[in-house]
């Protein structure tokens, strides 16, 4: 049996910046973190070699692996040539469609499960490129990078796209007190809904290409450094502003990347005690992230009316966390 472990992540700024339409004119770049909140790839012998099953929320028997009615599934497992004999099954922390990149944490960590399956080594770039082009090349999804990547790499990270499709990730070294105090201070909010980003993700990527969108996007891009100086030189009140700041062009981006609900949430936070805050993911729904000292966080649970999502800095990506030979 083979047991991968590939974190989730929670995105500062610069998103959307990873997209086709936008970094293939313009430089983009994210700013990061992966969680310890993850996707469980196990694959194990399965009785009968002609089939291969699957079990994600639904189970799939099948013999001819063109037949796999789970789009990843089914190009990783062609990617392989996977012919019989083994199952796979997943498991997440966190539900799909929540802002997190649960999509790319899933495919990376299918990657990697498998690649372990054919005794080969994979390195962390391997991982990402691949996840990319499966998700992207393959099967079109109107994504960007930065998700394939923060979960391959794990840990704080500025990552850029370049316009000649190359992808550099810097890895954000803070100071222990730092990254406590950050940890401490920011705080995650589920609203309770769950969305398709597909219809967000794809208006998103029709503007892009036009101007006046690739100029709010050169704004946030620019936010990037910025948040890192904040980030390292403990000018954590900063960093959070520069999460509103992001958040407001953000929603200029696309006509659904915020609605009533989302803007009372925000309202409501900046009011007690947030100092700054972002929606996770296209928008609408999912996980809201504010900076609020810690002191204060009682009372802005208590106002916003949405339970509070603790969580912890991850700092290793995806891993194998069991392997055991089943010869």
């Amino acid at each position: 049996m083979i047991i991968t472990r590939t974190p989730f992540r929670i995105s500062f700024i610069g998103g959307g910046s990873d997209m086709p339409s936008y970094y293939k004119r313009f430089p983009g770049c994210v700013l990061s973190s992966t969680i310890n909140k993850f996707m469980y790839i196990a694959s194990h012998r399965f009785f009968d070699k002609n089939k291969v099953r699957l079990k994600y929320s639904k189970t799939e028997t099948i013999q001819n692996i063109n037949n796999i009615k789970h789009p990843i599934f089914r190009e990783v497992l062609k990617k392989f040539n996977f012919e019989g004999g083994i199952e796979f099954s997943s498991i997440a922390d966190v539900p799909s469609g929540t802002g997190m990149g649960s999509s790319s944490s899933f495919t990376v960590g299918l990657l990697h499960n498998a690649y372990v399956n054919r005794k080969k080594y994979v390195s962390k770039e391997t991982l990402a490129r691949d996840a990319c082009e499966i998700e992207i090349d393959i099967l079109n999804e109107p994504i960007g990078k930065q998700d394939q990547y923060a979960a391959s790499y794990g840990g704080i990270n500025a990552i850029q796209f370049n316009t000649d499709d190359s992808v550099n990730v810097e890895k954000i070294y803070l100071k222990k007190s730092i990254l406590t105090e950050l940890e401490r201070n920011l705080v995650l909010f589920y609203t309770g809904e769950k969305r398709a980003a597909h219809t967000i993700l794809e208006e998103q990527k029709r503007n892009l290409l036009q101007d006046k969108y690739a100029g709010y996007m050169k704004h946030m891009v620019s936010l990037v450094n910025e948040a890192k100086s904040f980030l390292i030189n403990n000018k954590l009140d900063d960093f959070a502003r520069t999460l509103s700041e992001n958040w407001e062009i953000k929603k200029k981006l696309s006509s659904n990347v915020s609605n009533e609900m989302i803007d009372r949430i925000y309202r409501v936070a900046m009011k007690n005690g947030a100092i700054g805050g972002k929606l996770l993911g296209a928008g609408e729904s999912g996980f809201f992230l504010f900076y609020c000292p810690y002191k204060k966080q009682q009372i802005l649970e208590d106002k916003i009316g949405l339970k509070k999502f603790d969580f912890k800095f991850e700092s290793e990506g995806s891993k194998v966390i069991h392997y055991s030979d089943e010869d």
